[in-house]
Order: structure tokens, then sequence, then C-alpha cells
């Protein structure tokens, strides 16, 4: 039996991101997301136009997304109800944001020079993706959320999430990202079967092989 509801939100799980891009005066600042869905070389983040990521990338045009792991719940903790905008939004405040200018140190977390971009990397990151805004999608109109379309420049992966035979693949079994389930923090379970994907998307050695879900473990 299904019943009809009207929640809030539809958060119904996706990889927390800590999106680092520059500010006006050449700091560096930091903000966990997690509306974020990946297609090919792409991904689309939903945040709000009112915020200081949006606006940093509206001017720079270009950012990095380090992917956190489950480890790394603290540090997002810290980071939570921060905000690199003076002055914020009102409705802001209301919900509990505090201006933090500074929020690598806030959040213990250490700066490395990216290859493309101007904004840092985060070294605890398993995973940083150098991104360029590709085009901005308002949505919800006359909201201020917007969709940001960026593409992936430069991809940075932790060496021993790497597969031993093909090292420009990660190992699904080692990387345990951070997941956002409705406001809440999770992470992935056990494996549950093979999936007949694998053959078809993963590394070019096993693309043509018949891997049977059941049987082939």
């Amino acid at each position: 039996m299904h019943t009809v509801i009207e929640p809030k939100i539809l958060y119904f799980g996706s990889s927390v991101v800590l999106i680092s891009t520059m500010n006006e005066d050449d700091t560096a600042n930091l903000a966990p997301m997690s509306s974020a869905w990946w297609l090919n070389q792409s991904c689309m983040l939903g945040m709000s136009s009112r915020s200081q990521t949006v606006q940093n990338m509206m001017r720079e045009k270009e950012c990095v997304l380090n992917l956190p792991s489950v480890d790394m719940v603290p540090a997002i903790e810290r980071l939570t109800l921060l905000t690199g905008r003076n002055p914020f939004p009102e409705t802001k405040a209301a919900q509990g944001y505090q201006y933090e200018p500074n929020k690598f140190d806030v959040a213990e977390l250490t700066r490395l020079p990216s290859l493309l971009v101007r904004a840092p990397r985060v070294k605890e990151c398993p995973v940083q993706l150098e991104a360029k805004l590709v085009k901005i999608h308002p949505i919800e109109e006359p909201s201020s959320l917007v969709a940001m379309e960026v593409h992936i420049e430069k991809v940075h992966i932790q060496s021993d999430l790497l597969m031993e035979v093909n090292k420009n693949y990660i190992d699904p079994a080692k990387w345990k990202p951070l997941i956002m389930n409705f406001c809440e923090y999770f992470g992935l379970g056990e494996q549950l079967s093979d999936s007949r994907l694998a053959p078809v998307f993963g590394p070019p050695e096993m693309q043509g092989h018949e891997a049977n879900p059941i049987t082939n473990r």
C-alpha cells in the first residue's frame, strides 16, 4: 500500500560534495552541498543563486568538486550553517547561519593547488574534480534556485582507490562516498550482486565479457 504525502524535500540520497571556489578578494571559499548528479563528464549542481559559491562561480566560471569519504563527517559538520557571503540573506540568519571567511581553517582541511583552475583542492577528500562552468539554468522560478552545469576537466583520485589491473578506473569496492539521505549522513552498504552494466561501461578488459549477475561471482 502506498500513501500520498507532501514532503518538504526530496533528498532521496546523493553524494555530499565540497565545492571550493575563489572569492573576490582571492581567498578560498568552501561549501558542502548534496544536490548533485552526474552524466558522462558533466555534473549538475543545484544551489541558491544567493550563495557565495554560486556568486563565485558566476564570476570565475570554475570550481573544484571535492568528494568526501564517510570518515569526513566531522569536517562537514564544522562547515554546516556557515556562509562565506557577507552580508547574507535574512532567511539564512533565521536558519542559524553565520558568516565565516576562513572555512578551510574552521573545517581543519588542507588546501592543495589545482592544475587548471584557481580554486584549491581539498587534500583530505579522496576524489577531487576540477571543473569549468558551462551554463546556469534557473529552476522553480521565481525562487533563487539554479542548476549549474559544469564540465569535469581534471580528475584527481586517491591512489589506493584505483583498480589493480587498470589504473584509470576506480574500484567501487574501495570507494566509500558520504551520502546525504533526507538531510542525514549515510554510507554505502555491501555490494548486493554483480551488475550486467559493469562489462559494458567498466574497464576495457571487462568489455565484451558476458557476466552473469547471479553465478559469476
